[in-house]
């Protein structure tokens, strides 16, 4: 809902206290508790038992293939086959299959005594669905019942549900009753990541009425919250929501900072959606070569015991055994094939963890053994009150740090690269734009260093690219440079047309420069340099190396010229046009 002003991004969440998911991690909520209580009768019954283990982990697939083994072979049991339905139902929910969702639920008993949940299950599909009448109609059926009754529904959520009811149908009185009601509650039960919902709904409940002082400081409130939080729907929410009040206040320079941090926080959370992907991608690979495992014993055991017959089925044992020779032999060469290529692919994945290990023990002990050697010198000097050399040391941790957390985005990005997990899409980029954005960032270490910087790159310049990727090629060009910079130095960006079709992107800077040993050796197909120019600089090449890869990839090609002492010019030369690569 945005409202009738259309100004704002509203978080109107469904409460749902049922199952609760915070980046990945599965929380254990009363309702299981009850449900695994009083459930506890069936456990002998073996697909009712798994279903239950599945549910419980989450896992509705798996809930519904046990359901209905275990409905296939009870007929009788009431109870039990309305435990079963229940779980089929909750599963189809989840799954956003709300048709089956609500034909499960419709076989359960009136008397079931879990049908609180049922009801609230059936409001909260309505509410998605938008049909805000019908989920008031299951809502207010559970909203007088007693904490018993609820079997670990949280009265909190069945409020905070019919404000967003009441704030959709737009009858404000209503919905406000209900969503103070609910913050409430979520205040005596410590809940923040509800609190922040809350509050961000019953702000959006005033601004509609052209509320704002009453709304802004919700917003605020619900900003200040998310930032105690984890929770990173609720971080980017709460902040997107204080970059529109901001943007209609008229604050540019809070606006920014909002907006800023909102896409640094997307940032971070599609970075661990990537991760996680990538360990359940490795443990599903594990299973099926676990199972695999498990069959071929199965099938050993089997011939085991076929030999223990005796002689008198001897002949029908040889027929079996030539047979199953055979399956065997043609199993064996397709799974050779398999192993073949699973063997290449682990290869791979060898290096690759190789080289991961190689940079994590050369350079982030490296950072590590400066910063605790900085703070013992931090600590000493502290003890002798000189604050001078304070300030010093604090920007030398700042730096060390800094270059530190450098090195684990690169790791990351490079890991997402050599594992063919980031999403590259080539289309039309205008250089002066993103080389300006990318530097903003670097505004303090230019100052902190006084080095002059200048972009002379026309705005008619465009280059055919993947953006993300540019950008991460132009921090780690732009970080080296500035590192390799004196005081006072100077860095230029700016553009050449040496070739046709292509457009050089130079980054110029006054440095410290390289050997033409150097030279060659950064341009090879490495990862960890064998010497360093420079003995008093961290760096094993990686952020050089992951530019390398994110150039060829982007179809361009790559560049060093420098001389020792004078400075150092990195050219990224870049397709102007599609047809390239």
């Amino acid at each position: 809902m945005n409202g009738k002003r259309n100004i704002i991004f509203l978080s109107i969440l469904l409460t749902i206290p049922l199952v609760l998911f915070s980046q990945q991690i599965i929380e254990t909520t009363p309702f299981d508790l009850e449900l695994k209580n009083k459930s506890s009768k069936y456990t002998h019954e073996v697909h009712f038992y798994k279903a239950q283990t599945f549910f419980f982990e989450r896992t509705w697939d798996s809930t519904l293939v046990y359901t209905m083994k275990q409905l296939s072979s009870s007929k009788n049991n009431t109870e039990l086959i309305d435990y079963c339905h229940f779980l089929r139902g909750f599963s189809f929910k989840y799954k956003k299959l709300f048709k089956e969702a609500e034909k499960e639920f419709s076989n359960v008993s009136s008397n079931f005594e879990f049908s609180p949940h049922i009801k609230m299950i059936l409001g909260e599909i309505a509410l998605e669905q938008q049909d805000f009448q019908k989920a008031i109609h299951y809502f207010k059926q559970i909203e007088t019942y007693t904490t018993d009754q609820l079997l670990g529904l949280e009265k909190s959520n069945i409020d905070h549900n019919l404000g967003i009811c009441y704030l959709h149908l737009e009858q404000y009185g209503l919905a406000e009753t209900y969503l103070l009601e609910s913050v409430t509650l979520y205040e005596q039960q410590k809940d923040t990541i509800e609190l922040i919902r809350a509050y961000g709904n019953i702000a959006n409940l005033y601004y509609n009425q052209y509320k704002d002082k009453q709304a802004i400081p919700y917003f605020e409130t619900a900003y200040q919250l998310s930032e105690k939080t984890k929770h990173y729907n609720s971080k980017m929410n709460a902040t997107y929501n204080m970059y529109i009040v901001e943007k209609n206040r008229n604050n540019p320079d809070a606006a920014y900072s909002y907006i800023e941090k909102y896409d640094v926080l997307k940032d971070t959370f599609n970075d661990q959606n990537q991760v996680w992907k990538l360990a359940k991608q490795e443990e599903k690979f594990a299973v099926q070569q676990k199972q695999k495992e498990v069959s071929l014993l199965e099938a050993e055991n089997k011939v085991k015991e076929a030999q223990k017959d005796g002689l008198l089925y001897s002949a029908i044992i040889l027929l079996i055994l030539l047979g199953t020779s055979f399956y065997f032999y043609r199993e064996k060469v397709r799974t050779n094939k398999v192993i073949v290529t699973q063997k290449e692919n682990l290869n791979e994945l060898n290096a690759t963890k190789d080289k991961l290990f190689s940079i994590v023990s050369h350079d982030l002990r490296s950072s590590v053994q400066a910063l605790k050697t900085s703070n013992k010198t931090l600590s000493n000097t502290l003890e002798a009150k000189d604050f001078d050399k304070v300030n010093t040391l604090l920007q030398t941790n700042s730096g060390i740090v800094n270059g530190a957390y450098n090195l684990l985005d690169n790791l990351l990005n490079w890991a997402l690269l050599q594992t063919k997990q980031s999403y590259f899409e080539i289309a039309p980029q205008r250089l002066s734009f993103i080389v300006e954005h990318v530097a903003h960032n670097y505004q303090a270490l230019f100052l902190e260093k006084n080095i002059h910087f200048e972009n002379t790159i026309s705005k008619n310049d465009k280059v055919f690219a993947d953006q993300e990727s540019l950008k991460i090629i132009l921090r780690n060009i732009l970080d080296n440079a500035i590192k390799f910079s004196s005081t006072n130095g100077s860095i230029k960006v700016y553009t050449q047309h040496t070739q046709e079709g292509y457009c050089d992107l130079i980054i110029e800077d006054t440095g410290m420069g390289m050997s033409e040993a150097t030279r060659q050796n950064l341009l090879q197909e490495n990862i960890v340099t064998s010497e360093k120019e420079h003995k008093d600089i961290i760096g094993s090449g990686l952020g050089l190396q992951l530019c390398k890869s994110m150039i060829q990839k982007n179809n361009g090609k790559f560049f060093i010229e420098s001389v020792l002492g004078k400075g150092t010019k990195m050219i990224v030369s870049l397709s102007e046009t599609p047809s390239h690569g």
